[in-house]
């Protein structure tokens, strides 16, 4: 993962958003991921297509959840995405520049899903930190000769 997670996340917002919502945060959390994967695949399927106003709705629903969550990059390249569509709408041509700026979103979107993932769930961010099965002793030679 490129960057450091304070690039992808402002986490004083996604803790923000956390202590707001409650318990009903992480539920909230999955429709984030579920809907973030169905918008990006509508998006990419519009791409193929050349399908400019597939482009614009999906990216909309990307940006907001994106922003209610503190993922600011992910956010921005949706916006970017949604604002070049509606402009060639009405200009009547596909925005075939948007093409790494769709692989980029894809490269974001699997990233804040993947730290999401290291915030909200222990297992894991245990997994990640342990590296092997059970716990590391520091001092296994004590007592020995």
């Amino acid at each position: 993962m490129e960057g450091g997670s304070a690039d992808i996340v402002d986490w004083l917002h996604f803790e923000k958003c956390r202590a707001e919502l409650g318990p009903g945060f992480i539920r909230i959390l999955s429709y984030f991921r579920e809907d973030g994967a169905k918008s990006l695949a509508q998006i990419e399927q519009a791409m193929r297509e050349q399908n400019t106003v597939g482009l614009v709705m999906p990216a909309h629903t990307i940006k907001g959840e994106a922003r209610q969550f503190g993922a600011q990059p992910l956010a921005k390249v949706a916006e970017l995405i949604e604002n070049t569509a509606r402009t060639c709408i009405e200009t009547r041509r596909f925005p075939d520049e948007l093409v790494k700026d769709v692989v980029e979103m894809r490269r974001l979107f699997s990233c804040t899903v993947e730290l999401f993932d290291k915030a909200t769930n222990p297992l894991v961010a245990r997994a990640s930190v342990a590296g092997g099965f059970g716990r590391r002793v520091a001092n296994q030679d004590f007592g020995r000769i």
